[in-house]
């Protein structure tokens, strides 16, 4: 199984840990965490997730995402893992707001076609996607980007409003 640690920018934890993980250089991994014995956690031992675990803990601060290699006593929870040890393979990205807007347009194009179903002739959500795209490739400012998404913002609430309704009146099938 893939392992992975999200990190600040200089290694240093950003959930609420402490300390340093020793970086990789060039293809040459980090140095391997001291051992911690009996992980536990939340409370002691080298915290990773997997792929499906990662977005919980990507936030809009800078960071950066590393593939670990770990070893010793592995404990799973819901959230994440936490190892007895482990080190840094290398990164995989560097996740970033402009990465963030990137991905975000991504997940919004994915649903986009249950709101054009609904809405067939509304296109604001779809202009709002590609300001997204075009703010985090720097092609447009933040007032066109804001006036996008007030405009992706009025046609959701519309929407909101009806579906609202049709559940008031005993039009949805529960």
């Amino acid at each position: 199984m893939t392992y992975y640690k999200v990190l600040g920018l200089k290694g240093e934890a950003i959930h609420g840990g402490s300390g340093r993980w020793h970086l990789p250089r060039g293809k040459r991994p980090g140095k391997w965490m001291p051992p911690i014995a009996d992980p536990v956690p939340c409370k002691r031992g080298y915290h990773v997730v997997t792929a499906a675990q990662l977005l919980t803990w990507l936030e809009l601060a800078e960071a950066t995402v590393y593939r670990v290699e770990v070893r010793g006593a592995l404990v799973h929870d819901a959230y994440k893992s936490v190892v007895e040890q482990a080190r840094l393979l290398g990164p995989c990205l560097a996740w970033n707001p402009r990465v963030e807007r990137l991905f975000a347009a991504d997940c919004a194009e994915r649903v986009l076609p249950i709101f054009e179903r609904e809405y067939p002739t509304d296109d604001r959500p779809r202009k709002a996607i590609a300001a997204a795209r075009a703010f985090a490739r720097g092609e447009i400012d933040a007032a066109a980007r804001d006036a996008a998404g007030a405009a992706a913002w009025d046609a959701e609430r519309r929407w909101q409003t009806r579906r609202l309704l049709a559940y008031l009146h005993g039009r949805v099938k529960r």
